[in-house]
């Protein structure tokens, strides 16, 4: 356990960064998983909101520094990439 003052705030800064940064990941996941339904739906129109929605909340994790850049720029290419191949 921390004993120096500045590690113990550092201890209660981390935990709530976590806790918020949770909120962030959780949501991100369920629009990334909702868009690969649509995907696997079959229907277009709808698979391609679902993307962009996806896309721009993944832009926005990675810009806050909740997950790193390519993790999320590799998130995206998974996607875009199954978006077209329903499209061909």
């Amino acid at each position: 356990m921390a004993t120096h003052k500045s590690a113990i705030k550092r201890i209660r800064q981390n935990e709530k960064r976590r806790i918020h940064n949770r909120t962030y990941r959780n949501r991100t996941r369920t629009l990334v998983k909702k868009a690969r339904a649509a995907i696997d739906s079959g229907n277009l129109e709808e698979a391609r909101a679902a993307t962009q929605i996806a896309v721009r909340d993944l832009d926005k994790l990675a810009s806050r520094g909740v997950v790193h850049k390519r993790n999320a720029a590799r998130r995206k290419s998974r996607l875009m990439r199954q978006l077209a191949k329903l499209q061909r």
